[in-house]
């Protein structure tokens, strides 16, 4: 089953940098702070030691989980997509909410680079999957939590 995880070059960066520094930081550190907390003695009521040992297994879990996205991870850079007049991964669209008259953007991205405060979407959020495959000036109806919204493709960017 080969199964591939689209993210951004940025989002891909970001992702090598965060398992070099749980590699090379994180995890001596809590080797360290484990073979501290051993030198204090009794391990059965040492919770110094607890404490070490669950970070170090959260270090180790998320170092997996990095290395098997790196491992399956689809960089697409949405500078390379030439003269798409449709919506797909990594574009940058702005939208005209009908209902409020107010105008959003958003970056469609992959799960792992969603933040909505820097205004990027998971392209498998209600927004993103609904906005892949439109075009400019294209009327889209979006289900969302509060009920049903329509946007208005104004502008479609890849940068």
């Amino acid at each position: 089953m080969d199964v591939s995880i689209p993210m951004t070059q940025e989002g891909y960066q970001r992702m090598q940098e965060e398992l070099r520094n749980l590699i090379k930081v994180e995890r001596p550190n809590a080797v360290q702070a484990i073979a501290e907390a051993r030198s204090h003695g009794d391990l059965s009521e040492n919770a110094e030691y607890e404490a070490a040992k669950e970070h170090q297994s959260f270090v180790e879990g998320r170092i997996k989980e990095l290395s098997a996205k790196i491992a399956c991870a689809q960089v697409i850079d949405p500078k390379t997509i030439k003269n798409s007049d449709k919506v797909v991964f990594g574009a940058t669209v702005t939208l005209f909410d009908v209902q409020s008259e107010n105008e959003v953007t958003y970056q469609i991205v992959g799960e792992d680079e969603a933040d909505l405060k820097e205004g990027k979407i998971s392209v498998t959020s209600p927004v993103g999957r609904a906005l892949i495959g439109h075009h400019m000036d294209d009327e889209v109806q979006i289900e969302v939590p509060s009920g049903t919204r329509v946007y208005e493709v104004v502008d479609i960017r890849y940068e």
